[in-house]
């Protein structure tokens, strides 16, 4: 295991940098970021200046090299549009992500992975059916579709829930959460219903398609021939078997909800990562920007890595090299 792990740090480096490369390239040529931090009114002297000053004059070499440094540092630059560092800007907007984020992903755990087992293990019966039809909606239908519809059905009609903002947060340290208080749980509610009804939808199709295997198994035949309980069968022979495409699925969902959570974020006015990139990407906030897909990256082989890990303890038989 010691091997393995560091087999897949130096893996997960290596990663790191192509990402790292790819994002500077990226940034290079996208716009000149001089004019995003002089007055419109500047003189050619001026602009020369502020060229030198960001070493926009330096080759791309030169330029890389100092980008790389920063990043190993801490030091990804100043927003442009918020005049402060661009990390602290997404420290400050990751606790709301991950607040929606986990409240998504339990939801759709909790909801998808017994529906998936009951449809998988009745195939044939009717509830099973409509199980699955539901699903299928709920890949097919867009999450900003979902999040208008249900902010004009029990926000502004209903007016049971709010149609945006966080709400009441309290203090844990640097981290700040709503998850503590009444009205921070009345503003979530929504946003985590809209950002989980697509992850819900392919763990239980996941799900039910590895039951379905599973339950043809002689081993599953032998439980039975014993006398082991339905539920012992389905949760504790079946399901555990049929977990390592799911876990595989649950990982990258995961990976996918904090990364791309802009459009829920930004239907629901949530402070989060999402809204900030959206905004950035408007006003050209290149920093910003730069950290934000250098955490995303980071978050991705972080979580493919846990996943690899997790799989040894669900099927001992699975050995990492």
């Amino acid at each position: 295991m010691l091997g393995y792990t560091i087999k897949r740090l130096l893996q997960m480096i290596f990663v790191l940098w192509i990402v790292s490369v790819i994002v500077f390239l990226m940034m290079s040529f996208t716009g000149d970021p001089v004019f995003m931090v002089i007055p419109i009114d500047s003189t050619e002297a001026e602009i020369a200046q502020a060229r030198e000053i960001l070493g926009l004059n330096n080759s791309l070499f030169e330029q890389y090299a100092v980008f790389l440094k920063g990043i190993l540092q801490g030091d990804f630059g100043r927003s442009y549009v918020y005049r402060q560092p661009a990390l602290d800007l997404i420290l400050e907007r990751l606790p709301a992500t991950f607040e929606i984020v986990l409240v998504a992903i339990v939801l759709a755990a909790v909801i998808a992975v017994p529906l998936g087992v009951y449809a998988g293990a009745n195939p044939h019966r009717a509830s099973s059916r409509a199980i699955m039809s539901s699903s299928l909606i709920g890949i097919s239908l867009p999450s900003f579709w979902v999040g208008m519809m249900l902010i004009f059905v029990l926000a502004v009609q209903w007016q049971m829930f709010p149609s945006s903002g966080r709400g009441d947060t309290v203090d844990l340290g640097w981290f700040r959460t709503s998850l503590l208080t009444s009205d921070g749980w009345h503003h979530i509610l929504l946003p985590a219903v809209t950002l989980s009804l697509g992850t819900m939808a392919i763990i239980l199709r996941m799900t039910r398609a590895g039951m379905m295997e599973v339950m043809r198994q002689d081993y599953i035949k032998f439980a039975r021939a014993k006398g082991v309980s339905r539920r012992g069968i389905l949760y504790g022979h079946g399901l555990r078997n049929a977990m390592i495409p799911v876990v595989t699925i649950f990982g990258l969902q995961l990976g996918d909800l904090i990364a791309f959570a802009t459009i829920t974020e930004t239907i629901f006015a949530w402070p989060g990562l999402g809204k900030l990139l959206i905004d950035s990407i408007y006003r050209a906030d290149r920093p910003v920007i730069v950290v934000y897909l250098m955490l995303v990256a980071v978050l991705f082989v972080v979580i493919n890595f846990l996943v690899d890990i997790i799989y040894t303890w669900i099927d001992p038989r699975i050995t990492v090299k």
